[in-house]
């Protein structure tokens, strides 16, 4: 059994049932409740109810986090990414699902890295994959049937070396969708197999690599009426562009005016020593529910891991996987651009914004930085007054280098 809509089998059919009756708390903030919806969490954890329960919940507090029901409409993308970060949405399958471009061959990432935040590559493809759902939606309507699918093509004709960094996170974030690689490399081959290892077979079954039978891979896929004409179908922009720029952002590099660096200058209100093969955690106590955590922080000479964790005491000391993760901890290159963000506090408690530098066994880190805690009438807590309750080392020993 497929596992989908009209066919599963019993044992999977209860598993739904049990399903649904374990997240009735969360269903109101999911952004689909049908069955079509919550099969696809199931099958991706093999009818696990217990971990497919666990990755739903997560996602939905990731949404929250995020924002991600309002991003569309609230939130806009620096200019610099609307710009300079390829992509778009042109033209449909043969089985109705939307098709998604991103011709990143010509992309400029250094340029990229230098005039943007992470947290706004982050947002900028958080609100595509929330238009994509969105036309998957309408595509259903249109169609009569669920369509739940997403065609990716990715260009990666030019692609440079730099780029290999990129493709290993887009190939885990995105496990709905189908992706096919046209005009690859002579190098890409080689990268791919050595990050394959780490995809789901589910996920390594979606994904094609095309050589010279590029065209014939996508018409067998995609009809030549749907297909720009600059990857052999016959779509054109109403002026004749084979190519759609309408519809898909090509790009090229990012002018030196957009850098950050040349032309903001951040004063912050401490700076800090994150010792090689260690971390720096900063408590701040937050005594009201809805108060809001915010942050923005610069690093010199290399990047530096960085995450908000929740403990219950004030003074006590633990290691980050003693604590609970609100902001899942990641590296950041904020020795090419600043990093700022902001947490709403649901609950009371000591948030931990920990600074990792275990992972480099050679180079110590500066940090400087300047938090904030704003009640929720938006006024500033005198609870902290953006200062921290204490800091200490963590986690000396490190296996990976820098």
């Amino acid at each position: 059994m497929s596992g989908r809509v009209g066919d599963l089998s019993p044992k999977q059919a209860e598993a739904l049932e049990q399903f649904r009756a374990r997240i009735q708390d969360i269903l109101p903030q999911l952004p689909a409740q049908h069955d079509h919806f919550l099969l696809r969490w199931l099958r991706a954890r093999n009818f696990n109810v217990q971990k497919s329960e666990a990755m739903l919940r997560k996602h939905v507090e990731f949404r929250k986090h995020m924002k991600v029901d309002t991003i569309i409409t609230e939130w806009h993308a620096p200019e610099v990414i609307e710009k300079y970060l390829s992509g778009g949405m042109c033209g449909y399958d043969r089985e109705g699902s939307p098709i998604w471009y991103d011709v990143i061959g010509p992309v400029d990432p250094k340029g990229l890295f230098l005039s943007a935040s992470k947290q706004d590559f982050i947002k900028s493809k958080i609100r595509d994959c929330e238009m994509l759902r969105k036309e998957c939606n309408l595509q259903s309507e249109r169609l009569g049937r669920n369509v739940e699918s997403i065609t990716m093509i990715y260009d990666v004709e030019g692609l440079v070396c730099l780029c290999f960094l990129i493709i290993p996170t887009v190939l885990k974030c995105n496990l709905i969708f189908i992706f096919i690689f046209y005009a690859a490399p002579k190098l890409f081959p080689v990268a791919y197999n050595l990050i394959k290892h780490f995809l789901s077979e589910n996920t390594r079954q979606k994904i094609y690599i095309l050589g010279a039978n590029w065209q014939e891979v996508l018409l067998k896929y995609i009809d030549a009426e749907e297909l720009p004409a600059y990857y052999g179908g016959k779509l054109t922009d109403p002026d004749g562009d084979p190519r759609c720029r309408t519809r898909i952002n090509h790009v090229g590099p990012v002018p030196p005016s957009y850098y950050v660096r040349d032309h903001v200058k951040v004063d912050y209100e401490q700076c800090m020593i994150v010792s090689r093969g260690s971390s720096q955690q900063l408590d701040y106590e937050i005594l009201f529910p809805g108060c809001v955590l915010r942050w923005q922080f610069a690093s010199e000479g290399a990047d530096i891991g960085f995450g908000v964790f929740l403990k219950a005491k004030k003074g006590e000391w633990k290691k980050a996987a003693q604590m609970e993760e609100v902001v899942p901890s990641q590296r950041y290159n904020t020795h090419l651009v600043p990093e700022d963000g902001s947490l709403t506090c649901e609950r009371p408690g000591v948030y931990v914004l920990r600074f990792d530098n275990t992972y480099s066994i050679f180079q110590a880190k500066r940090i400087s930085f300047t938090v904030e805690v704003l009640l929720p009438d938006r006024l500033q807590s005198p609870q902290s007054n953006g200062k921290p309750s204490g800091n200490v080392p963590e986690e000396e020993n490190s296996s990976q280098t820098q």
